[in-house]
């Protein structure tokens, strides 16, 4: 028996005794919208709970977008697409893509332009480095008495916009949402911290759980 596990960018085939009881279980497929643009521009005129974000944002304000690294399977250029128009009354020297990768390596100028296409080429991006303190500040300690170490460039700007992919995560609940900020900006002692043992052996620590799980709170107090 053969089965195509989806692994990687081709996938990867299995071989297994055919003589042996397998059941495979498989998701059911979703397609996607037909007009992803259209729904992205949508949300963002009409956010839930929030002005359009074309009012939050004003000319002479810095603004911090942040996006997945290469790690997580995100659309981000048909994402920033629909971001760059919302924000086209800012001055493209004031706007800065932030690449969350947390303790990740840095993503090369090829996987750069890969996962984020040529028009976000045309921008200023910063990878956070989360061994170089002296790219970060201390924003203060978490109501455990953790140290808050950031990216200082992303600190600084009055507008921050999170991206990311979303799905369950195996001890912070889900993985998105703060995570862009915390651990995606953060310094290295802030992440080592969030992801200590007493937090990970927690019950509460495990897949789509948030509230009561120590990771995911410290995560949205950061």
């Amino acid at each position: 028996m053969q089965i195509k596990l989806a692994y990687g960018k081709t996938g990867h085939i299995i071989e297994l005794d055919d003589a042996w009881n397998v059941q495979v279980v498989e998701p059911h497929f979703t397609p996607g919208l037909p007009e992803p643009l259209e729904a992205l521009r949508a949300a963002l005129r009409a956010p839930i709970g929030s002005p359009p974000l074309a009012s939050l944002a004003h000319a002479g304000q810095k603004v911090g977008i942040i996006v997945n690294d290469l790690t997580r399977p995100t659309p981000n250029p048909i994402m920033l697409r629909a971001l760059f128009e919302e924000l086209a009354h800012i001055p493209k020297e004031d706007i800065t893509l932030f690449i969350a990768l947390g303790t990740h390596r840095p993503n090369t100028p090829a996987e750069l332009l890969s996962m984020l296409g040529e028009e976000a080429l045309t921008y200023r991006i910063v990878q956070n480095n989360a061994f170089d303190i002296t790219t970060q500040v201390c924003l203060g300690p978490t109501q455990r008495g953790h140290e808050v170490w950031l990216n200082a460039e992303l600190a600084a700007c009055p507008v921050k916009i999170l991206t990311g992919f979303i799905e369950p995560h195996f001890f912070a609940g889900f993985s998105g949402g703060g995570k862009a900020v915390m651990p995606g900006m953060a310094g290295l002692r802030t992440i080592l911290l969030n992801h200590c043992y007493e937090h990970i052996a927690s019950p509460r620590a495990t897949w789509g759980v948030t509230h009561g799980n120590p990771v995911w709170e410290e995560v949205r107090e950061v």
